[in-house]
């Protein structure tokens, strides 16, 4: 697990922002406070990413890449429904490769 700072990648993007942006793509995490963070814990400057979920499912570092770009990508393009759209056809691409149950 651990805790992102938000603001090097966009100043102006908040940790809820993200998190709602980031479930409307397929991918779930929560906004977290980070330390000293200007912002207030309702709103909070930063997000919590952990990993349990996809390694239970079998995913390896290739696919923590992916994630990684996917996350990225949905947060770059968060204006953009189509992106976002697009974005969450290819989380579940990813994620039927690794069924939860078989």
């Amino acid at each position: 697990m651990m805790v992102v700072d938000l603001r090097p990648f966009d100043a102006d993007l908040t940790g809820k922002e993200a998190q709602a942006v980031l479930d409307l793509g397929g991918v779930t995490l929560n906004k977290n406070t980070i330390p000293n963070d200007p912002r207030s814990p309702f709103v909070t400057s930063g997000v919590r990413i952990g990993t349990p979920s996809v390694t239970t499912q079998g995913m390896k570092e290739p696919q923590m890449a992916q994630i990684a770009e996917l996350i990225a990508r949905i947060l770059r393009h968060r204006t953009d429904a189509a992106a976002v759209a697009a974005a969450k056809a290819d989380v579940a691409a990813l994620c039927a490769q690794f069924p939860a149950y078989s």
